[in-house]
C-alpha cells in the first residue's frame, strides 16, 4: 500500500469511527460492562514476544480501556484479571501475574485520573489463594477510594463463579444453622446479598475478546439476563472501535429477561453477538 492510500484508509477509518461513535452515544448505554480479557499469551506470540510481554500490554490495554468507559460514561467496569483455574499455569508465569497484579492495583490507586473521576476499586475473589502482597495491595486500593460512588473498577482475582455461588450458599446455610434465618426465607434476592458483587447491578453486557465462545466460569450468578458479546480480537490488540461495535450491538438486542420485549434501547438488529473475522492479534475488519 503506497503512503497515499494508507492515509486516504486512515481517514476513513477514523471517519467510520467517529460515525459509529456518536451513533453509540445518541442510544441508551450499557452502565456495567463485565469483560473476560482474554488472548494475552497469544498475542505475545503472534507478536514473536514472551508470555510475560503479553500480559503486560494486557494490563496496558486494562488502562486504556477503563478511561475509554469512563469517557463514554458508563458507571460500571468489572474484569476477569485472574480465574482461580490460572493457578494451573506454570509457576514463573504465576508469579509474574501476581507480581504485575500487585503493581496494577497500587498503580490504579495512585493514578489522578482514578480520583478525578471518583473510582471506586473493589477486588472480587478469594484472596486467601494470593500472596500477602496482592492482599495489602487490595487493601490499599480500597481504602483509597473507598467513598468514591460515581464509577468503580471490579478486579475478579483468584475468581470463580462457582466458587463464587458456593460461598454464599455456605453462607446462607450458617445463618440457617444459627437459628439467624428460616430456610424458607431464602430468595434470590438473599442469595445476591452474599454474592461477592453484592452492591453492584448485573452486568448488562459481558464480552470476550480472543475468539473463545465460553464464559469460563466468570459471573455466573450475575450474568443469567446479560448481554454476551465475543470479538476474535486479542485483548493487547483491543481498540476503541471494538468497544464502540460492542456497544453497539448491545444497544440493537430486545431485553426480554425471559417475558414480552422490554424495549429499553434500538431493536434494528436481533443478530448473534459473535464478530468473529479471523485469528489475528489486532482485528482489522470495518
Amino acid at each position: 500500500m503506497t503512503v497515499f492510500h494508507r492515509i486516504i484508509s486512515d481517514q476513513a477509518y477514523s471517519a467510520y469511527q467517529n460515525q459509529l461513535e456518536r451513533e453509540v452515544r445518541s442510544q441508551p448505554l450499557p452502565q456495567h460492562i463485565a469483560i473476560i480479557m482474554d488472548g494475552n499469551r497469544r498475542f505475545a506470540r503472534e507478536i514473536g514476544e514472551a508470555p510475560e510481554e503479553g500480559h503486560r500490554l494486557g494490563r496496558d490495554k486494562l488502562e486504556e480501556v477503563l478511561h475509554w468507559c469512563l469517557d463514554l460514561g458508563i458507571k460500571d467496569l468489572t474484569v476477569y484479571a485472574f480465574s482461580t483455574e490460572n493457578f494451573r499455569r506454570d509457576e514463573s508465569e504465576v508469579d509474574y501475574l501476581m507480581r504485575l497484579l500487585e503493581k496494577t492495583l497500587y498503580d490504579f490507586a495512585d493514578d489522578p485520573r482514578i480520583h478525578e473521576h471518583e473510582v471506586r476499586l473493589r477486588v472480587i475473589g478469594d484472596l486467601d489463594m494470593v500472596p500477602e502482597g496482592i492482599q495489602t495491595a487490595a487493601d490499599y486500593a480500597l481504602k483509597k477510594t473507598e467513598g468514591y460512588d460515581q464509577h468503580s473498577l471490579n478486579l475478579a482475582i483468584a475468581y470463580g463463579g462457582r466458587q463464587d455461588i458456593t460461598n454464599a450458599v455456605r453462607s446462607l446455610a450458617q445463618d440457617v444453622l444459627d437459628g439467624k434465618i428460616a430456610v424458607d426465607d431464602i430468595n434470590e434476592a438473599m442469595v445476591s446479598s452474599r454474592i461477592s458483587t453484592n452492591g453492584l447491578p448485573d452486568p448488562d453486557l459481558v464480552l470476550r475478546t480472543s475468539g473463545e465462545l465460553r464464559i469460563s466460569n466468570f459471573l455466573l450468578w450475575q450474568m443469567a439476563y446479560s448481554e454476551l458479546y465475543f470479538t476474535d480480537v486479542y485483548w493487547p490488540g483491543f481498540r476503541y472501535i471494538d468497544l464502540l461495535r460492542a456497544i453497539r450491538n448491545y444497544q440493537n438486542r430486545k431485553r426480554r429477561y425471559g417475558e414480552r420485549p422490554c424495549i429499553t434501547m434500538s431493536c434494528s438488529s436481533t443478530r448473534p453477538a459473535s464478530t468473529i473475522s479471523g485469528r489475528s492479534p489486532y482485528s482489522t475488519a470495518p
